[in-house]
Parts: structure tokens; C-alpha cells; sequence
């Protein structure tokens, strides 16, 4: 566990490789929008996340872990020059882990992609926020 929070701590465009550390060849990896199976799927789909970005980085707040498997709560914060103008933006998160040995098996992500990419174009993001604001009444 210590490994994968090292990792995501410091993780940037210069040090992708640092992952192959941290995950199982067979890792299967889940967020709202992705389903990738296997460490080459995953580098291939890290490898053009960053490419696309102007910077991201995650803050690990807590974690939890049992026999052999983790909850992590964490910041992400990004920019991509196609929201928000490249504006730095910060999604709130939370990711399971399972593990076979020391390597990342089983990866997913929870988090409200509204909030990370819809709410930063302009006229869908005015619209989900609305939204929100009618649903919190």
C-alpha cells in the first residue's frame, strides 16, 4: 500500500514507468468512463491521459486496508486546455483496491465525472449545475 500511495503522490508526466511498479500484469482498472484490462491497456491509456493535460496531481488523504484490499480517499487536481480554458480544477475521490501479492490486481475509481468534465464547459457546465442546485431543494 505504501508503494501505490508513493506513487500517485508524485506521479506526473516524467515518471509513467513508476506505475508498472504498483500494478498486476492481469490488472483490470475501472473508472465512470473506462473499463482496462491489462498493464499494457493501462500504460497505453495513462501514457495518452498525459499526453492530454496540462498537469494532474492526486493528494491521498486516508486509506484503509484489509488482508488484501485498500480504500483510498483522495484530491485530484488537473487542467486540460479543453476545460475551463486549462483552469486548474479538483475532484473529490475515492479508489478500491485489490491486490495479488504487492501488485495492484483490481482498480476503481469513484468519483463524479459531472463534476470533473461536464461542469467545466461552459454552457453544459451552467446547465449541470442547475441541476444540482434544484436537485439539493
Amino acid at each position: 500500500m505504501d508503494n501505490f500511495i508513493s506513487v500517485y503522490s508524485q506521479l506526473g508526466k516524467e515518471n509513467l514507468a513508476d506505475l508498472e511498479a504498483i500494478y498486476h500484469p492481469n490488472v483490470v482498472f475501472e473508472d465512470p468512463a473506462h473499463r482496462i484490462e491489462g498493464w499494457y491497456a493501462l500504460q497505453d491509456y495513462f501514457g495518452q491521459l498525459y499526453r492530454n493535460i496540462l498537469h494532474c496531481e492526486f493528494t491521498i488523504h486516508h486509506y484503509l486496508t484489509d488482508d488484501n484490499q485498500a480504500f483510498v480517499q483522495w484530491t485530484m487536481s488537473f487542467a486540460h486546455p479543453d476545460i475551463e480554458k486549462g483552469k486548474t480544477r479538483t475532484v473529490e475521490g475515492c479508489t478500491r483496491l485489490e491486490f495479488d501479492g504487492e501488485k495492484v490486481i483490481h482498480h476503481r475509481d469513484y468519483f463524479d465525472l459531472g463534476e470533473m468534465v461536464y461542469e467545466g464547459v461552459p454552457l453544459l457546465g451552467k446547465v449541470i449545475r442547475l441541476i444540482k442546485t434544484r436537485l439539493g431543494q
